[in-house]
């Protein structure tokens, strides 16, 4: 069964050796100002790339307006592509291959991280509950947003352009457009944070018709095959979620299907919010299970996955590649601790978040003696 989970994966145009892939995680260790990914970024990513493995970057923000969170790495300037440079540099030097994820959070924000202090946008002028991170790092309640005009949002799917523009520079091998969690896009698609009237609101083609225009256009920068999007079908992480779920994520997921995009990555909904807290959902359904038959490409499945779980996944058909987070975090060297069932490393949440070396280049390798469990 392990030879499964290790066998080879074409993923678009992109050969894998293994289905071992590092999900997009927040880290929040970005070089400020500037918001600019420097070397120790790079060292980190670097320790985890695998020969024939894929990473998905933690999400860069595509704009000054796009941040939700400090120390965050943009995409829209030269000195942060320079500095992605530095990480993409790491990786390749590994033989792995990194694609960017590319990231708006809409309402998920504070006027700290905005220009001149404005408030954040969104599809509709509805606030999240709930607190998050102003610029400094405080803790701050959400405060309600200001909804995007019809002719913003097509700026807005600019921004992502430029963004994929800016990817393919700093030496990426593809792209990953952000659609789960609660951000902008996901804000877009559900009817509870999206009551416009405009052709981006109301009906499920509506609310689906901004996710549907950032992956077309990216595709006209980088191609189908060098492109993914993640979805958190049944997710309530950033106080998201709307009525219907299936309904409205088989429409779009046959809709990207038709832009033969190279995968589907889905976090399942026992996941949703993990990584501010353990969650493990109870009685929820699978959505790699659920959409499957729905998706004829290469898909994802992400969210609170064991070796045992992985390995299920992967033989079942349910699944092509399993994404790991929080293991990944602490175990630089997991698809090989994987490969060999060795112990794992315990992962440190209070180091997830800000900070430096600690808990983000300093978990051992297996050379350095195994971890525990």
């Amino acid at each position: 069964m392990p030879e499964q989970l290790f066998s080879p994966l074409r993923v678009g145009n992109i050969q894998l050796e293994h289905r071992v892939v590092m999900a997009p995680l927040t880290r929040m260790r970005a070089k400020d100002p500037g918001r600019t990914p420097h070397q120790l970024n790079a060292e980190y990513y670097g320790q985890r790339a695998s020969a024939g493995g894929l990473i998905v970057s933690e999400g860069s923000p595509v704009s000054e307006t796009a941040h939700g969170l400090p120390a965050t790495p943009g995409i829209y300037t030269s000195e942060q592509v320079a500095g992605w440079q530095k990480v993409t540099d790491a990786v390749h030097q590994k033989g792995g291959r990194i694609f960017l994820q590319l990231w708006h959070v809409g309402r998920i924000s504070h006027r700290s991280h905005q220009p001149r202090d404005a408030r954040p946008v969104a599809p509709s002028g509805i606030a999240a509950s709930g607190y998050g991170m102003s610029a400094d790092f405080q803790c701050v309640a959400y405060e309600e947003p200001r909804a995007l005009s019809t002719k913003e949002v097509a700026a807005v799917v600019q921004d992502f352009v430029n963004a994929a523009r800016n990817a393919m520079a700093a030496g990426f091998d593809g792209i990953e457009i952000h659609a789960a969690n609660g951000y902008l896009i996901e804000q877009f698609l559900h009817d509870r944070t999206n009551q416009r009237t405009d052709a981006y609101g109301g009906s499920v083609e509506n609310r689906c018709r901004f996710a549907i225009e950032v992956a077309e256009a990216v595709t006209e920068v980088w191609g189908e095959d060098r492109v993914g999007i993640r979805l958190s079908p049944f997710g309530t992480a950033n106080d998201s979620g709307g009525t219907d779920p299936v309904s409205l994520y088989t429409y779009l997921i046959r809709r990207l299907a038709s832009l033969n995009l190279a995968y589907l990555h889905l976090v399942e909904p026992r996941a949703s919010g993990a990584g501010q807290a353990e969650v493990d959902h109870k009685d929820v359904p699978s959505a790699s299970q659920l959409f499957r038959p729905v998706w004829p490409r290469v898909l994802i499945a992400a969210g609170n996955y064991t070796r045992d779980g992985a390995l299920a996944a992967i033989e079942s058909g349910h699944a092509d590649a399993i994404a790991f987070g929080r293991l990944f975090i602490a175990n630089p060297d997991l698809p090989l601790r994987l490969k060999c069932d060795a112990r794992l490393n315990r992962y440190n949440r209070a180091t997830f978040y800000g900070g430096h070396a600690g808990g983000y280049t300093d978990y051992p390798f297996l050379s350095q003696g195994e971890g525990v469990v």
